[in-house]
């Protein structure tokens, strides 16, 4: 889907800054989990609040609406979460996925607070199922909600409602308005009428700019312009650009994002969790010019899956293409889009455009360089490749019993790590000063926690975590204010 958004022009003569009555008590800008749970924290705290959703209600919910799970940490069995994940291994797996780039203090904030958000998700009206099967299984670290991120993002909505927060969908901020560091009010445009919205404080919840393919492009080059885009395609970062040109602190890095390889097929814009493709730890993968480029079975698909993005992003085109036989076929969860289907690697060349001799080549290297031992589909078994560069570190068998499959890949970038740097009480910093009360949570500040790499479901677990700081902290400022 991708969405013709307006250039809308705005009128700053609206803006009145100190003047008149407050209309709210805290501004909370998105509509994701981050935005959904620093205003359910809003209304806890006795304070009013006003959501504004940039999307039509139909797709209000952000990138959150296409997650499935979040991470989670636990001293023993709890729910559908089984046995145990301590806050030392949970920050090991994120130091594996980040080679160490990132914050200690908020990383470990974030890993202890995720053990007390599943019982609050349940008193939301959140439900959890039993971890899916496939090579993302993760029933150990991760809570999978039942009817998705769609299900999630409703039971939020309905207790928002409940709460008497204000809702407003189609609402696009044009202005935040800070001044010293001081939040006063937003100008948004409202079903084409703008107006000036004053708050005593404001959670900044509006995700990043993965959806501006001249931001992309401007710090990835042109091959930006092949990527598609899991997520909404609402979120175009104005709000992250126009704090930042304000002197909120910045953090990230601008080319970082959560990308991952999507079957080539899926739409520009919105596409989803469905267009991944889970194939990969069983496969070989080639790009266009039929070589191998990065070992496949490097580690377990959840601390990996999240590279492949960027390593599809830096092949000829901005593609490659997954290869297995008829022994993988049922080892991971299915695609959405139906596999290439061919009863010989020449056809399988033909069929995905490749050049049959070097495929060949390819895949005749790598089936003598398989060595002989155990398979074991759902853990690091060291089934491994000898004397071929690049290797492969596990799950390494030879390509030799048709039917085979093929998949395209491409880049589907989730969303962007370029953002706000927050302390651990969730405010945001300008020239190193927090402000008193400026609140920013979810991807617009994830950058904090992921300089690179991602953990499946880590994501949703820093937007609940910092929505829940971001909204207590900006509720009990508001009253303390009032």
């Amino acid at each position: 889907m991708k969405v013709e958004l307006p250039d809308i022009t705005p009128d700053t003569s609206l803006i009145s800054v100190g003047e008149g009555q407050f209309d709210y008590d805290v501004i909370v800008v998105g509509g994701g989990n981050a935005a959904l749970c620093a205003a359910i924290r809003v209304a806890e705290a006795g304070a009013s609040a006003a959501i504004f959703e940039r999307a039509p209600r139909v797709y209000r919910g952000g990138n959150s609406r296409h997650t499935r799970n979040f991470r989670c940490k636990h001293g023993a069995p709890k729910g559908v979460l089984t046995d145990s994940y301590s806050e030392d291994e949970f920050y090991d797996d994120l130091l594996k996925v980040t080679k160490g780039n990132t914050d200690e203090e908020l990383a470990r904030l974030t890993i202890r607070e995720s053990e007390t958000c599943y019982e609050w998700m349940l008193e939301q009206g959140c439900y959890f199922q039993e971890s899916l099967s496939g090579t993302l299984s993760l029933s150990r670290t991760n809570a999978f909600f039942l009817g998705g991120g769609k299900a999630l993002v409703n039971a939020y909505y309905n207790r928002l409602e409940s709460l008497g927060v204000a809702i407003f969908y189609q609402a696009t901020v044009l202005d935040v308005v800070i001044r010293n560091r001081e939040f006063d009010g937003v100008l948004v445009d409202l079903d084409g009428t703008q107006h000036y919205k004053r708050g005593r404080s404001v959670v900044l919840a509006s995700g990043g700019f993965e959806a501006d393919k001249d931001w992309l492009a401007s710090a990835w080059g042109d091959a930006a312009r092949n990527f598609l885009i899991r997520g909404t395609p609402y979120n175009t970062g104005e709000v992250l650009k126009g704090v930042l040109a304000g002197g909120a602190d910045q953090v990230g890095d601008p080319t970082q994002c959560h990308a991952v390889a999507i079957d080539g097929r899926a739409p520009e814009y919105d596409g989803g969790i469905v267009t991944r493709v889970d194939c990969v730890p069983f496969s070989i993968v080639v790009n266009q010019e039929g070589n191998r480029f990065y070992d496949e079975g490097e580690d377990v698909w959840p601390k990996r899956y999240a590279i492949w993005g960027r390593l599809v992003a830096k092949q000829p085109n901005q593609v490659a293409y997954a290869i297995i036989d008829s022994k993988s076929k049922d080892l991971f969860m299915p695609t959405v889009f139906s596999a290439t289907v061919t009863e010989s690697l020449d056809d399988m060349a033909q069929q995905l455009g490749l050049p049959g001799d070097e495929l060949l080549a390819t895949v005749q290297d790598f089936n003598a360089a398989c060595q002989d031992g155990d398979f074991f589909p759902t853990e690091l078994d060291g089934l491994r490749t000898k004397g071929l560069s690049p290797r492969k570190t596990n799950w390494a068998r030879p390509l030799d019993t048709p039917p085979f499959y093929g998949y395209e890949l491409r880049p589907g970038v989730t969303f962007t790590y370029l953002g706000f740097r927050v302390g651990h009480d969730a405010k945001v910093s300008f020239g190193g000063v927090p402000s008193k009360n400026v609140w920013a949570a979810g991807e617009i500040m994830a950058g904090s926690i992921l300089g690179e790499g991602y953990l499946a479901g880590f994501g949703m677990t820093i937007g609940t975590v910092f929505g829940r700081i971001a909204g207590e902290g900006a509720g009990g400022y508001a009253k303390a204010s009032a």
